[in-house]
């Protein structure tokens, strides 16, 4: 079973809850029962709160929960050390660690909770869903018998009847249009991937481009295939989009830096708080060391995406593009505390080859102004103009050929290309936010979609145009939902462009939704123009 294929916003200036969720993770896990006597015995400390809450569980006038309490106390001892050590409920950590882990158990569909019924907006490719003869637009109404139908039908109820265990079966009930009778089916689930990379393709006929939204345990697999494939096409450049990336595990990080670093090149190092030094090097395994690479990076561009664009820039290896990014350089390592809950604790510093911390600063229990810094650089103008961009003097590096860099806050891009404000502005994100793209089209679709199936990606992308009657009608549609009156003349051609790549994401894939997009996206054309003049290209 997919999420629900509400169009996601991936434009929105704080990706708050990703970022501290991500973050730059260390591989391994903890858990109290792993480790040592020394680290978790006995002391005054724990003493003293282990006993106010049995005195709090026995005593108060009232019936507390004392689940709540812990949680509560967790997350304030939590939120006085740094910004980024987190703790992860026990309702969340499987959602949390699935993502990370870049697969699930399920049947394998992306679905809308639709009016009263679940509708299918895609069936994953090749999954058990499409395999079992399940299509777009089919309505779900019963699973092993049980409704799934109705003005009351809860998203966890569905999940626990659509997931289960690996090669367990389902019969469904469908309702399809145009089909006198309900059809059954029965699905066999399958690991269904999460996908890492969300497109790749050629944008000339020698420069790549490949582009990730997280750093999970499966990411570097996929940026290998990728990889292998662009270069089968041709390409001997590439774009690595890592805009909105919030980060992810550590390794894998290391491991696509490796792919375009020389051997024994130093990727980064971390310090703990005892000094100790952990250095890591490129070894001889890098797919992609002699092509040119461009990496893509914005305010959103955390931790994990943070590690490669300040490897590269450090080693004089290719060209940053895009603006400063998030300024995350901690790192954190995961604990299991036993109750199914779990706490990522920041355990190290990393710094780039030449020995900057891009970590922005924070004040230890103040993670409300740590999270306002975008609206700190909206409101100088960062966003729009590089000079504005600060930069501390006594945090200058110089990488081996000469170039001047700075800690202490982000990654600075070679290559400044300001935030597109027409296409990132307040009302089209809030559309976005609120799944009308997605909810529009596939309404669209659901009237007649026998009017696209002889179309192909190919032809859909480089051809197909939206009619105004079909922007006119998602006017309507969005007036009525928001109650409102929005009217789209100053940005017309915003709106037809996203509806059009959130047609082709439901009639093909993500990344035709993302051809789509780049058409027009200003820092996606800037890597096309650097490409052609890389040779003549100086850096500062």
């Amino acid at each position: 079973m997919g999420n629900s294929m509400a169009t996601k916003n991936k434009y929105i200036p704080l990706i708050i809850g990703v970022a501290i969720a991500a973050g730059v993770i260390i591989g391994g896990e903890l858990n109290f029962a792993d480790t040592s006597d020394n680290l978790f015995s006995t002391n005054s400390k724990k003493n003293k709160l282990n006993r106010l809450i049995d005195y709090i569980d026995y005593e108060y006038v009232e019936e507390v929960n004392t689940d709540s309490i812990v949680d509560v106390t967790v997350n304030g001892i939590l939120n006085n050390l740094d910004p980024h050590s987190m703790y992860i409920p026990k309702e969340d950590l499987q959602r949390i660690t699935e993502n990370m882990k870049g697969d699930f158990v399920g049947i394998g569909i992306n679905f809308y909770p639709y009016r009263d019924s679940i509708a299918v907006v895609k069936p994953t490719e090749g999954g058990p869903s499409e395999s079992a003869g399940i299509m777009s637009g089919d309505r779900i109404l019963l699973a092993d018998g049980d409704t799934l139908y109705g003005v009351n039908f809860d998203n966890d109820f569905i999940g626990n009847k659509l997931r289960g265990d690996k090669n367990t079966k389902v019969k469904l009930t469908v309702f399809r249009k145009g089909e006198e009778e309900l059809l059954e089916f029965e699905v066999k689930r399958k690991s269904i991937p999460i996908k890492s990379v969300d497109a790749a393709y050629m944008l000339t006929d020698d420069l790549g481009y490949i582009k990730m939204n997280r750093f999970a345990e499966s990411t570097f697999k996929e940026f290998k295939l990728a990889l292998g494939e662009l270069k089968e096409l041709g390409a001997t450049k590439l774009a690595l989009d890592l805009r909105d990336n919030p980060g992810g595990f550590l390794g894998v990080a290391e491991q696509i830096a490796d792919e375009f670093l020389e051997d024994d090149k130093l990727i980064l190092f971390t310090k703990d708080k005892k000094g100790k030094e952990e250095r890591i090097y490129a070894t001889q395994h890098g797919d992609f060391e002699e092509g040119e690479i461009y990496i893509l990076i914005n305010e959103n561009s955390a931790s994990a995406s943070e590690v490669i664009a300040g490897a590269l820039q450090d080693n004089d290896k290719g060209i940053i593009v895009g603006r400063r990014s998030y300024g995350k350089g901690l790192v954190q390592r995961e604990m299991a505390l036993g109750d199914g809950s779990a706490v990522r604790l920041t355990v190290s510093r990393y710094y780039t080859p030449t020995g900057r911390s891009i970590q922005r600063p924070y004040t230890n229990g103040d993670s409300e102004n740590y999270y306002k810094d975008y609206y700190k650089r909206l409101r100088t103008g960062e966003l729009i103009d590089e000079k504005s961009i600060e930069v501390d003097d006594s945090l200058k590096f110089t990488t081996p050929k000469g170039k001047v860099v700075y800690g202490g806050g982000g990654i600075i891009p070679d290559v400044f290309v300001p935030v597109d404000r027409l296409f990132d502005n307040e009302t089209i994100n809030y559309l976005r936010r609120r799944g009308h793209f997605g909810y529009f089209v596939f309404e669209e679709l659901d009237k007649d979609r026998s009017i696209y199936q002889d179309i192909s990606k190919y032809d859909f992308i480089n051809n197909f145009e939206v009619s105004d009657d079909i922007v006119v009608r998602f006017q309507e549609y969005v007036n009525k939902k928001e109650r409102t009156n929005i009217t789209f003349v100053a940005y017309n051609d915003e709106i037809r462009r996203l509806i059009k790549a959130t047609l082709a994401r439901q009639l093909f894939d993500d990344n035709a939704f993302e051809e789509i997009i780049n058409k027009e996206d200003i820092m996606v054309q800037e890597v096309i123009l650097l490409s052609k003049e890389y040779p003549n290209f100086k850096q500062n």
